[in-house]
C-alpha cells in the first residue's frame, strides 16, 4: 500500500463527503494563488455524487477550473450510468466552469479510440492538482481492475472484460493518476471492509498501485473501516 497515506475515518458517508469538498475547495484556492488555474479528476459513485452537490452550491472561481475524468463507460453521451452525466447533474450543470475547460472521456467512441483521444488530453493536463478516486468491493479504482494487464506506459487505457458491466470503458492509467499533487480515496460502506483490510495488509490492489509523490488522504467512514485492519 502506499507508504504515505492518512487514514481520516468519519461516523458517515456525508461527513466523508463534506471533508472531501472542504479539501477540494483549498486545494482549488493554493493551486490558482500558485499557477493561476485548478486541475481535478472526477470519480464516479455515489460518495462522490455527494461531493458535487456540496460544491454546486460552493462559491469558486470557477473560471481557474478545469475538470477531467478518472474513467468512463462505453455507453451513448446522454446514458444514465455515464459518469459525466451524473457529474453534469449533480454539479458542473450548476456553476460557471467553462464548458471548454471540461473534458469529458470520449467513451462512447470505444475503448481503443475514446483511450487513444484522452491519453492526448491527459498528456497535455499533466500534472493534475488533485484526483478523486473511489474504490470497489474488489479493490479496484477508476477502472483499473485486480488481475488486468496494461501497458505501463500509456496514460490512458481502453478497457475490456470489465467484471462490473458494462464490460468496455476508458480508465486513465495508474501512472496518469499518480502524477497529481493531491489524491483522495472516499470509501464508505460495509461492502468495502474486506477490500479495505486487503489493502492495509499490503495486498496487490489497484488501489494500492497509485502512488503520488505526496501524501495520499483515503477518507473513509466507520461502516467501511474494518476494525482488525489497523
Amino acid at each position: 500500500m502506499q507508504q504515505t497515506s492518512h487514514w481520516h475515518t468519519l461516523e458517515t458517508a456525508d461527513q466523508v463527503a463534506l471533508a472531501a469538498y472542504q479539501q477540494i475547495l483549498d486545494a482549488a484556492d493554493i493551486a490558482i494563488a500558485d499557477h493561476g488555474h485548478f486541475k481535478l479528476v472526477l470519480a464516479g459513485g455515489s460518495t462522490p455524487e455527494k461531493v458535487y452537490h456540496l460544491l454546486a452550491k460552493a462559491n469558486a472561481d470557477w473560471a481557474r477550473w478545469f475538470i477531467y475524468y478518472g474513467d468512463e463507460r462505453c455507453l451513448p453521451i446522454a446514458h444514465a450510468e455515464r459518469n459525466s452525466l451524473m457529474a453534469e447533474t449533480a454539479f458542473l450543470s450548476k456553476v460557471a466552469i467553462p464548458h471548454a475547460q471540461i473534458f469529458t472521456i470520449p467513451a462512447e467512441l470505444g475503448p481503443e479510440l475514446g483511450a487513444q483521444h484522452y491519453q492526448q488530453i491527459v498528456a497535455k493536463a499533466l500534472p493534475f492538482d488533485m484526483v478523486l478516486l473511489g474504490m470497489g468491493e474488489d479493490g479496484h479504482t477508476a477502472s483499473l481492475f485486480p488481475g488486468h494487464q496494461h501497458n505501463k506506459d500509456e496514460l490512458a487505457h481502453a478497457i475490456y472484460n470489465s467484471p462490473k458491466p458494462p464490460s468496455e470503458r476508458v480508465s486513465i492509467s495508474t501512472l496518469g493518476l499518480s502524477d497529481t499533487q493531491q489524491l483522495i480515496f472516499l470509501i464508505t460502506g460495509k461492502n468495502k471492509q474486506d477490500a479495505v483490510k486487503s489493502w492495509r495488509l499490503g495486498k496487490d490492489l489497484p488501489v494500492a498501485a497509485i502512488i503520488p509523490k505526496n501524501p495520499v488522504d483515503i477518507y473513509i467512514d466507520k461502516e467501511a473501516y474494518h476494525s482488525e485492519s489497523a
